[in-house]
């Protein structure tokens, strides 16, 4: 993707819509866009990971001390998956059938800066394209091993809010990491949504880029 430009998300309303949005209420499609909105905020963290804190591929691939097995590579890419997969499960013909054991490890933007940007940067503009012409309530059944076999009934919306979620999760071990190889983020990087509303604190992300 070679171009980089600003999306607004005030011109989401704007965008082309499925039969699906058409039918939405003005509350589903407020949730839909405030979901995008810190998805994409959690997304563009690891961009700005990337192009601001990152000065080496070789950061990417540096094992942990604390964390056993962990890379600050294999967190991007294990958070950027659960988008993914989720994106690839709400665009296929249903019924919607989404597993978030399904791993594709040893990727390159494991390993490569170039890589993790682009791979990241297709998911927040498949996000843009894909969540307003879908339904909040898009009934899914989420198959799980936990280690045991699990089946669970779910909404596209609620697996979109823990994809978020999960990423934060995840960008908390990567601020662990990036602690070990001295290397300073912002702020905001790593915490919880929640955790900034209670410190009065707003995420300094901005737009999207894509």
């Amino acid at each position: 993707m070679s171009a980089v430009a600003e999306v607004s998300y005030e011109n989401l309303a704007a965008a082309p819509t499925s039969t699906a949005t058409s039918s939405s209420s003005p509350a589903e499609m407020q949730s839909l866009e405030q979901l995008i909105d810190v998805s994409t905020k959690v997304l563009q963290q690891a961009i700005d990971l990337l192009d601001n804190s990152l000065v080496a591929d070789d950061q990417l691939v540096v094992h942990s001390k604390y964390l056993p097995g962990s890379t600050i590579g294999k967190h991007l890419r294990h958070a950027r998956d659960h988008f993914a997969l989720l994106l690839d499960t709400i665009t296929s013909p249903p019924p919607y059938i989404l597993s978030y054991d399904k791993r594709s490890r040893n990727t390159p933007m494991e390993s490569s800066r170039q890589a993790a940007r682009e791979a990241i940067l297709e998911t927040i503009a498949r996000l843009l394209e894909v969540v307003p012409k879908s339904r909040l309530d898009a009934p899914l059944t989420l198959n799980a091993v936990t280690p045991y076999e699990q089946t669970f009934q779910t909404t596209f919306g609620r697996e979109l809010w823990f994809a978020a979620l999960h990423g934060v999760h995840h960008w908390s071990m990567v601020r662990v990491i990036a602690g070990e190889l001295g290397i300073q983020l912002e702020d905001s990087f790593g915490f919880a949504p929640s955790t900034l509303v209670a410190r009065g604190t707003e995420a300094p992300l901005g737009k999207a880029k894509i």
